[in-house]
């Protein structure tokens, strides 16, 4: 049995796939903690793996509504101060792991893992491309490298780089970059899903945003029930932490929720409306289900996700704040062209036939295993 420990923090996407992966290795006997926010305890727990408290991690409100810029100065402050990394060291001189994984934005974590003398991986959680080239290059990249934590190093210092994407919408697997000798690992998506969506007549379709507090989150949700109002659609609307679902204007072919777990609602939806976010993103496109994408914050994944999904035909993108006459015409479109119900049913068999948090336990217990 390995004694496995996972490093992550509250920062909405980049948590399912390490819970995937960890509910896999713990589902195989092997042990399996969660270093992380307390806020994070209720959901690692029922995830049936064990959970331990960052002591020293700086202020982190990740739900609350907040400027583009304090989101940005609080971000790299969490990822680039020594309190996560101290944190790790205590956690593994308590108590030992023979592997640790550690979420690829946590600079400090890894940092003190190779330091440590930790066999230790890099989890990726979105495309390796948008970490590799506009993460690495812009705020975050920069202020990591001034504190002698340059995203490159340490993810190469790592005994392993594990993406959890799907390598054909990567950019990066496609064109071969970052590859060395094998230490970038794409597993496909993480995801649960087994069966395609069948629909429902009037159909349905999911509006969910980030569970991250971006602003004017609210304003968009708002053009969106605005634009199905009168249509043959029932739109379902689940806000997550970020935005309190009382006062919105609601239509009668609407309902609005905090929240609705995903896997209830897509098996009868026709479309989705999601930010781009990878986790929402997959899970849609694992369901065969064509997206419309309305991403919420150009610092991250949301954009090139977005991009992707278009590109490859199973979706629309519009800016955060479209009107609600664009945003209805695009929402008609989805749901009643043919050309991306079928692009995207073809995407979701492709997703549904990769295990990707299997991929990625087969590949943790194999370095685990290796001298």
């Amino acid at each position: 049995m390995s004694d496995i420990l996972i490093v992550t923090f509250e920062a909405g996407g980049n948590v399912p796939p390490a819970l995937g992966i960890g509910r896999e290795l713990h589902r195989r006997g092997h042990r399996v903690r969660v270093l992380g926010h307390a806020m994070q305890q209720s959901q690692i727990e029922s995830a049936g793996l064990e959970f331990r408290a960052y002591r020293n991690s700086p202020p982190w409100r990740p739900h609350d509504q907040l400027s583009t810029w304090t989101v940005l100065t609080m971000g790299i402050t969490m990822v680039t101060e020594p309190g996560v990394g101290q944190d790790l060291r205590d956690e593994v001189r308590a108590d030992p792991a023979d592997l640790v994984v550690v979420d690829c934005m946590l600079f400090n974590a890894l940092d003190a893992a190779a330091r440590e003398g930790l066999r230790h991986v890099a989890l990726f959680h979105t495309f390796y491309a948008m970490f590799y080239g506009s993460f690495r290059r812009g705020p975050f990249g920069i202020v990591a490298r001034t504190k002698g934590l340059g995203p490159r190093r340490v993810w190469h210092e790592s005994d392993l780089e594990l993406v959890c994407s799907d390598p054909e919408f990567d950019p990066a697997a496609r064109d071969g970059a970052g590859r060395t000798n094998g230490h970038v690992v794409w597993t496909g998506a993480v995801h649960d899903v087994l069966e395609a969506a069948v629909g429902r007549t009037p159909p349905r379709v999911l509006a969910s945003l980030s569970t991250a507090g971006f602003a004017g989150q609210r304003r968009t949700l708002q053009n969106i029930l605005d634009a199905v109002e009168g249509t043959d659609v029932e739109l379902v609307v689940t806000t997550g932490p970020s935005v309190d679902p009382a006062g919105f204007r609601v239509p009668a072919n609407a309902t609005v929720h905090r929240y609705v777990p995903h896997n209830e609602l897509m098996p009868e939806c026709s479309a989705v409306i999601g930010h781009g976010g990878h986790a929402t993103t997959f899970r849609a496109l694992a369901h065969g289900l064509p997206m419309l994408i309305m991403p919420m914050s150009p610092l991250t994944d949301q954009p090139g996700v977005g991009k992707a999904v278009a590109a490859a035909g199973a979706g629309k993108v519009l800016r955060r704040t479209a009107s609600p006459g664009k945003i209805r015409d695009a929402i008609d479109e989805l749901v009643h062209s043919e050309r991306y119900r079928t692009a995207a049913a073809a995407l979701g068999t492709r997703i549904r036939a990769t295990d990707g948090a299997a991929a990625a336990a087969d590949r943790l217990l194999a370095l685990d295993d290796s001298p």
